[in-house]
């Protein structure tokens, strides 16, 4: 079965779609990539476009899911903000992914050593700068109640962020509460390490079910 197709996508289900992010941050961290064939992939998808997963993260250079997850041209919706922050363009994007592309997956991914995150703290204000960072104060506040002991990487703020967007995108976006009340879709949330390449799957809310994965 072709990777890029409307058939695959139609036969993945949330939880496969999780185990190939996870599978493929595996290979990276190990060096392992796979050996992508770019105009193989840009032949496979000139007819169309069957992301499995869209990935709000932020827009560091160092965060680039397509490589974190050793994916490639057409496997995933890349949307990027400073901070990882929702905004209603944002959860329009993601509406259009899990609807009307069939996307099986939803994550929010947050970095270490985020600068959107330090600058939010040092409470920064500069033109349209201030009001994104704005966005970020209740995830420094939701931070300092917990120890962050229970994460996997130091930086709790990262983690408070990540999940402040997801509890954003559940209660304002009946399409995507919906598709995951029906399990239609799975939804995700990690954190990268800069310095290891590594992600925290810390959140994992999709249902598992026992379908062979689909080979790719």
């Amino acid at each position: 079965m072709i990777k890029h197709s409307k058939e695959y996508l139609q036969n993945l289900t949330p939880s496969q779609g999780y185990e190939l992010l996870v599978e493929g941050n595996k290979r990276f961290i190990n060096n392992l990539k796979t050996d992508h064939d770019h105009l193989e992939m840009i032949n496979e998808t000139r007819e169309g476009q069957y992301p499995f997963a869209v990935i709000l993260s932020c827009m560091d250079s160092r965060t680039s899911t397509e490589l974190i997850f050793d994916q490639g041209l057409g496997d995933l919706f890349s949307i990027r903000v400073a901070g990882n922050i929702v905004n209603n363009d944002i959860l329009a994007s993601i509406e259009y992914a899990v609807k009307y592309v069939g996307s099986k997956v939803l994550m929010v991914l947050g970095h270490t050593e985020c600068g959107a995150i330090k600058s939010a703290k040092q409470g920064v204000e500069d033109g349209h700068i201030t009001a994104l960072l704005n966005r970020i104060q209740p995830s420094i506040s939701k931070a300092l109640l917990k120890d962050g002991k229970e994460h996997l990487f130091s930086d709790s703020v990262a983690y408070a962020n990540v999940e402040n967007s997801l509890e954003e995108i559940l209660t304002r976006s009946e399409i995507v509460k919906q598709l995951f009340k029906t399990g239609e879709i799975g939804i995700v949330g990690g954190v990268y390490n800069i310095e290891n390449g590594q992600v925290d799957f810390f959140k994992n809310l999709t249902r598992k079910e026992k379908k062979q994965l689909v080979s790719v």
